[in-house]
């Protein structure tokens, strides 16, 4: 009887990304609305999470129909983690529906028609008349008239909105404790020095950036078989992955070898500026 052949079968691992904010449970907040310190996920703003707290309580009690929440503050300053823990506190009963900006600009549509497809998938109806309310103090407003005299004239509104709806950045013991528990979510071991040197790279880079370099740098590890993320895993990914002010360094520095590129073209004063300022910093 002629020998089986041997097949080989090799296990194929599955990698399934981790969501970016998937560790939050809620605001983190007490009986009476106080921001815990660190809580179901959330670290720091403390001032945002109450005011959040507050709203989702208005909701709650239906004092807050027809009406919008605006979150603003700078890049990785937990705007959409707050409305996470928003969504988690009011339950799974009050639809919850997350977008993204890729995802508008991938639709090839207007963000009016982006933005009401969004509202009828949360709500289930159809909406007849939008309404859009931003409350704050007008600081500034600008009219460019245009130079004949004829034609329409363009404007622009600078507008402060209250404290509660600003957020600030993190402290740099807040960025070292979101990612204590992104590590912590993503089930990897990591190193008291690799973290600090993470959390370097946060406040350099953006928090966004370092959360995404876990992932990476813990298959580094994985594939040297350690037990754990070292400082050498987080460098090897820091030089293998650039963040947005490296890659817009280098989109700049080699911007005139690119196939569409066009010297003859108009310069906007941003374009001036930035042109300026590359030139300072080379001398």
């Amino acid at each position: 009887m002629a020998d089986l052949e041997k097949i080989e079968i090799r296990d194929v691992t599955r990698i399934e990304r981790i969501g970016a904010h998937s560790h939050i449970r809620g605001l983190g907040l007490d009986d009476v609305l106080e921001a815990r310190t660190v809580s179901q996920g959330m670290v720091g703003q403390k001032e945002a999470r109450r005011a959040a707290g507050i709203v989702v309580q208005m909701v709650r009690e239906g004092k807050i129909a027809g009406r919008c929440i605006l979150l603003a503050g700078e890049p990785s300053t937990g705007k959409t983690a707050i409305a996470v823990g928003m969504a988690q506190a009011l339950g799974n009963e009050t639809p919850f529906t997350s977008m993204s900006g890729s995802e508008i600009y991938s639709l090839e549509m207007n963000k009016t028609e982006a933005l009401s497809q969004a509202l009828r998938k949360s709500i289930g109806l159809r909406i007849k008349e939008e309404t859009e309310i931003i409350e704050g103090e007008v600081v500034e407003i600008q009219i460019d008239r245009p130079a004949t005299g004829t034609g329409q004239k363009v404007g622009k509104v600078t507008m402060k909105t209250t404290d509660m709806e600003t957020t600030v950045p993190y402290t740099e013991k807040e960025i070292k404790e979101i990612l204590k528990i992104r590590c912590e979510e993503e089930d990897c071991q990591i190193s008291n020095d690799a973290l600090m040197v993470l959390g370097r790279i946060a406040t350099e880079t953006s928090l966004r950036y370092a959360i995404q370099s876990i992932t990476t740098a813990s298959l580094v590890s994985k594939r040297r078989k350690a037990a754990e993320i070292t400082v050498e895993d987080i460098r090897k990914v820091y030089s293998l992955f650039l963040d947005e002010k490296r890659s817009s360094k280098i989109l700049k520095e080699y911007q005139d070898e690119y196939l569409f590129y066009d010297d003859s073209l108009p310069k906007t004063a941003s374009d001036e500026r930035q042109a300026q300022a590359m030139e300072v910093e080379s001398n």
